[in-house]
């Protein structure tokens, strides 16, 4: 974890920047929502699920997001919250859109994980949870809906252990749940925090209390709950580990909040925790060496590219996680795959759909810088030291389909857009040697018509998408001579990826079984590292 020894500049250490992951549905749009809402970002959080206008919520604002209700692109925003700046990056929540979610995780240093009370550890919380475990990613949990029929609060703490093998710490205890939910007992500060029904943007009140004695706790609490809150913690206090925040830090422990997010309850609690007890920015691993953030040379590396921000401007802009350093708007960096230097004019800061030039930035930050597609996932700019940030990958896509577009003579257009988005991480394009045409890859079936809609909104073309002979891919590695004879023996089924890289395309497991039978010195890779050498 964080070095210790060089304390870090204030500016770096106030930082936390973290990503919000949840099942869909279970609430984090809401949460994004609340998060500016007591950051001061916006001014009244929008009701996610109303109707016509309304309905467009602050971080969704890709025109599918908005018809659908759901966020497909990570978006970055940031905010101050007491003497804490916050960095969220917004991570999709459908399970369509893993690959982006994955790399999106690259670039924070926590994650706050949303549940739903009635529903407890869904399947897709748990993939991104095991993404977190991976990255040893300090986790604090948020269990959201206690305003609606929810479990018993030792069950869902229980699922947690379970399903997830992680210990659980309660930061807070709910007082009730559905339509008898109070409010919450603060268990790290011995305060009440009691939620108002009749305004969903006002904040929970807090009565200070002397532990749960305070005979003040019965002016608030009706006696049968206070008699049960105060069974509970005491069982709870036995049964479960007191927080501890290095345990928190090393990822073997995730602090629980409960709350009602659409009721602004529990959330700055929340917020309050991810202040107090979230890392400060964390050493980022690069190839040739570990960058500290308190380092003073700025260094940072792109974990997103989104194409077509603005439909009037076909800008593109590529966000990137600052690793060390302190970044002012004007400066040099060199790109480090290209070795050319970059004038950075035009840095931006989000603040949820609302961007604005970044004067500065801090390592922890994340900016975006608009460009014409020099810059890649996975690319390092620098101050002139040569890095190569490790650990973002790319997936095999699990579907294929063959893409053309509607009328034949914009043929040239189609490849335009393709390479757009794939250079975006959007979508995986492959050009096969023999044929014309295009065959685009996916990890999640949702997201062939995300690319079909864009292509459209964006560039004026309807497409086709076709079924493919071809049901996975793969990278294809070895030696110069080898890969020659492999190519040449095997032309139906090589194409290229859009950096020109080339893949074998499969039609079954069969295929590849047999290339390492019959050519041992090939290797067929599923995940390809966004590291350019």
């Amino acid at each position: 974890m964080q070095n210790q020894t060089s304390p870090l500049p204030a500016e770096i250490a106030r930082r936390r920047t973290f990503a919000i992951i949840a099942h869909p549905d279970a609430g984090k749009t809401t949460l994004t929502e609340k998060f500016l809402l007591f950051g001061g970002a916006i001014q009244m959080a929008g009701q996610v699920r109303a109707k016509g206008e309304a309905r467009r919520t602050r971080s969704d604002f890709m025109k599918m997001e908005q018809d659908r209700g759901i966020s497909v692109s990570a978006s970055a925003m940031s905010f101050d919250f007491g003497q804490f700046r916050f960095n969220l990056v917004d991570t999709p929540g459908h399970s369509d859109f893993s690959e982006d979610t994955y790399r999106t995780l690259t670039a924070v240093d926590a994650a706050v994980m949303v549940i739903d009370g009635a529903k407890g550890v869904e399947s897709q919380t748990r993939k991104l949870f095991e993404v977190c475990r991976l990255r040893d990613l300090p986790i604090l949990t948020f269990c959201n809906k206690m305003d609606r029929e929810a479990r018993d609060t030792f069950e869902i703490i229980d699922e947690i252990q379970e399903n997830l093998a992680i210990d659980v710490a309660p930061a807070s205890w709910p007082i009730g749940s559905g339509r008898d939910f109070l409010g919450c007992y603060d268990l790290l500060h011995d305060r009440l925090e009691l939620m108002d029904r009749a305004d969903r943007n006002r904040v929970a009140e807090t009565v200070s209390i002397s532990g749960l004695d305070d005979p003040k706790l019965a002016e608030h609490i009706p006696a049968d709950m206070l008699q049960k809150l105060r069974e509970e913690i005491e069982m709870a206090r036995e049964l479960l580990p007191a927080f501890d925040r290095e345990r928190f830090l090393e990822g073997s422990m995730t602090p629980i909040w409960f709350g009602s997010a659409i009721n602004s309850f529990g959330v700055k609690e929340l917020m309050t925790g991810i202040g107090e007890f979230g890392p400060e920015p964390e050493p980022q691993k690069a190839a040739e060496r570990t960058v500290s953030a308190a380092e003073t040379k700025v260094t940072g590396f792109v974990f997103k590219v989104q194409a077509n921000m603005d439909a009037r401007h076909r800008d593109r802009v590529a966000f990137i996680r600052l690793a060390s350093g302190h970044f002012e708007r004007g400066m040099k960096l060199v790109h480090v795959r290209s070795r050319k230097p970059m004038a950075v004019t035009n840095p931006v800061l989000f603040l949820a759909a609302d961007r604005e030039l970044a004067e500065e930035a801090w390592a922890g930050d994340i900016i975006g810088i608009p460009n014409h597609g020099q810059l890649r996932i996975g690319d390092a700019l620098t101050e002139g030291e040569t890095l190569h940030f490790t650990g973002i990958p790319s997936f095999a896509p699990e579907l294929l389909q063959n893409i053309r577009a509607g009328d034949p003579m914009k043929a040239k257009h189609l490849e335009k857009a393709l390479m757009q988005f794939a250079e975006e991480g959007a979508a995986k394009v492959f050009k096969p040697m023999i044929g014309s045409g295009f065959i685009v890859g996916v990890v999640g079936a949702l997201q062939f018509e995300v690319l079909a809609s864009r292509i459209e909104v964006e560039y004026g073309l309807p497409v086709r998408l076709e079924s493919s002979q071809f049901t996975s891919a793969r990278w294809v590695s070895g030696e110069k001579d080898a890969v020659e004879a492999f190519v040449s023996a095997n032309k139906q089924h090589i194409a290229t990826d859009n950096d020109g890289d080339l893949v074998y395309l499969t039609r079954l497991q069969w295929d590849i079984d047999r290339v390492a039978r019959d050519y041992p010195k090939i290797a067929l890779t599923a995940t390809k590292e966004m590291m350019v050498s």
